[in-house]
């Protein structure tokens, strides 16, 4: 479906003992399914800043907003190194063409979110962000990012690879010859699947590529930003089945009584929790394909990323 995409990942969720107690944290999930659909790009923020294996712990102390990176007995602060490898790495990575990136969770390196930082009490607040992580997302900020603690909740697992392919497609468009009408094309083929995510924002983004007067530096940027938005907010069932309801439209003068019975009961019983979302989506391609329907043909809402992923067959 796709040509090979690069991910970022955290090195010791690939089995490599980097961890400052030697050990990893390996992942089977990225590295014996992942792996298969992903050319994985490794990176160990304190290995490679210089740190060796084994080492002395490190934690984030201070300020949530801008804590210090330093070792957990002896107090040596780290801080000022991590952030002058981390500009140089997150610059090397530039050349990678990333498509996501999945942190490992609660590394004060490399955490995406509530990371322990520690204030004058002692006691730990779970609000920092890892300082690799950090400027990896601010240098990056339309790229799709996780932990890998979030991906073991399969809505989240769904929602990060379905942004991470669809960014794939948009560093493509913007890697070609981007044209006015292969941008047009772009929003066309994801339009149900932005539905499926906001409609606001599938009514915003629609505007923006009707009103445009040109297709230029600024519109492109805006609609990243804003298709980035939008697909960061989660697909629910109530919105799945609006999609699949407005995707009935396309066959009203074509299915015969008995498949429109079968195709409502369907959606219902998903809608109802009763069935996942996979289940209606199968029938509707076998009528796309039964019923030679172009429009939906290149509709990524009906074919998001690899079958062989099974992401919807848990949503």
């Amino acid at each position: 479906m796709e040509d090979r995409i690069r991910m970022g990942v955290s090195r010791c969720l690939l089995g490599e003992n980097v961890r400052y107690d030697g050990g990893h944290k390996l992942d089977r999930y990225v590295t014996e399914t992942l792996a298969r659909h992903f050319d994985i790009i490794g990176v160990c923020p304190e290995v490679e800043y210089g740190l060796p294996t084994p080492r002395e712990a490190l934690h984030l102390s201070g300020g949530p907003e801008e804590p210090r990176l330093v070792t957990t007995r002896t107090g040596i602060d780290h801080t000022d190194g991590m952030q002058r490898w981390a500009v140089q790495r997150v610059t090397e990575l530039e050349g990678e063409g990333l498509a996501g990136f999945i942190f490992k969770s609660r590394s004060p390196s490399s955490g995406m979110q509530g990371v322990k930082v520690y204030g004058e009490s002692g006691i730990p607040a779970r609000k920092g962000t890892g300082l690799f992580a950090r400027a990896f997302m601010e240098r990056f900020p339309l790229v799709p990012v996780e932990d890998e603690g979030r991906l073991n909740d399969l809505r989240i697992r769904e929602n990060f690879l379905e942004r991470v392919f669809v960014y794939h497609r948009w560093l493509q468009f913007q890697n070609g010859v981007h044209t006015a009408k292969g941008f047009v094309q772009f929003h066309t083929e994801h339009k149900l699947l932005i539905l499926s995510h906001s409609p606001r924002h599938y009514t915003e983004l629609g505007r923006l590529v009707a009103g445009a007067q040109r297709y230029q530096g600024d519109t492109y940027k805006n609609y990243a930003g804003l298709l980035t938005e939008g697909l960061r907010l989660m697909a629910t069932p109530r919105k799945n089945t609006n999609v699949l309801h407005h995707i009935m439209g396309y066959f009203k003068r074509q299915l015969t009584g008995d498949e429109k019975e079968e195709l409502l009961g369907l959606n219902e019983h998903y809608h109802s929790g009763l069935v996942p979302l996979i289940a209606p989506i199968i029938l509707l391609n076998h009528y796309v394909r039964k019923y030679d329907q172009p429009y939906l043909k290149h509709q990524y809402y009906l074919n998001p990323h690899p079958i062989e992923l099974m992401l919807r067959n848990h949503v």
